[in-house]
């Protein structure tokens, strides 16, 4: 499985009231989520993001509290995977409960450039950049978490392996 799209660079310590703010906590439509992701970070990220484009951020991305809020945010705008220098714990387990792919690659947003045109193969972990630019090497998805990943999330999951 892979994914190209267009990308969006953001810093270090992008929290999750950053990714969804708590002020719009009052609804789980995914929908309505999406029209407001990242827009603390980024007030016109909600408007230009396109369907399959791809977040490089730098280190502990999706820190702050806990919400499932935040990945659900990043999925229904589009969004076809996120990579970071690193993860917070909790969004990282998050993202795969909602079925948001993820990627840890350290120093991903220093090689590419807002706007840039990448491939990501899930598998492999490998990220081949725009032009002669080169590729590089993800952390590649754990089997487990691609699982979760395919059925589309965590609960989807469990209904598909429970017949439910």
């Amino acid at each position: 499985m892979h994914s190209t799209g267009r990308v969006w660079i953001f810093g270090d310590n992008i929290n999750t009231d950053e990714i969804i703010p708590a002020r719009y906590l009052n609804t789980s439509d995914p929908a309505e989520l999406a029209r407001h992701c990242m827009e603390d970070a980024d007030p016109d990220f909600p408007r230009k993001v396109a369907s399959g484009d791809i977040i490089v951020a730098g280190q502990n991305f999706g820190c702050g509290s806990s919400r499932e809020h935040a990945p659900i945010a990043i999925k229904a705008a589009g969004v076809s995977c996120v990579i970071a220098g690193s993860f917070a714990r909790i969004f990282y387990r998050n993202a795969f409960n909602m079925g948001l792919p993820i990627l840890e690659c350290p120093g991903a947003a220093e090689r590419v450039a807002e706007g840039d045109m990448v491939t990501v193969e899930f598998d492999s972990g490998r990220i081949i950049l725009p032009d002669a630019a080169g590729e590089m090497t993800a952390q590649p998805i754990p089997p487990f978490m691609r699982n979760l990943i395919d059925a589309g999330g965590l609960m989807n999951y469990v209904r598909q392996k429970t017949g439910m």
